[in-house]
């Protein structure tokens, strides 16, 4: 008997390329030598676009300005907006820091997801973005 395919291409794009609330930025005052900056978003929600049930976790992202930094009231309207989106973990990493490096333009950023287990798995996703590496 052949297996079914359990997983489209919409399910694995879903998400990718939705609307979402921008991100704004406010200039740096302090861009030399540089500095850090760690944001922890504790209680970040989205939904599994297969099975709709929700996915929960943390959403941690570092990353080292440049001429601007991440406004924080935005950036929560941004993150709440994943609540009732449809998106794998996976994409929600990669699209937050694609979204991250376009608003801020840092020197690097990272943004790392740790999400609450599912039937006994627990996921850490992460991913890197450097000026230097140009990813």
């Amino acid at each position: 008997m052949k297996a079914r395919r359990q997983y489209t291409d919409e399910h694995a794009e879903a998400g990718v390329r939705a609307p979402l609330p921008e991100i704004e930025v406010w200039p740096n005052q302090y861009p030399k030598p540089g500095y850090e900056i760690e944001i922890r978003i504790p209680e970040f929600t989205s939904v599994c676009p297969k099975t709709g049930l929700p996915d929960a976790g943390t959403l941690i992202i570092r990353y080292v300005p440049d001429k601007h930094c991440l406004e924080l009231k935005s950036l929560k309207m941004y993150t709440l907006a994943y609540r009732n989106l449809g998106i794998f973990q996976e994409n929600i990493v990669n699209r937050v820091l694609r979204d991250v490096v376009s608003a801020a333009k840092p020197v690097s950023a990272s943004v790392e997801g740790e999400f609450a287990p599912r039937g006994g798995i627990f996921s850490k996703i992460v991913a890197h973005w450097s000026r230097r590496r140009g990813r």
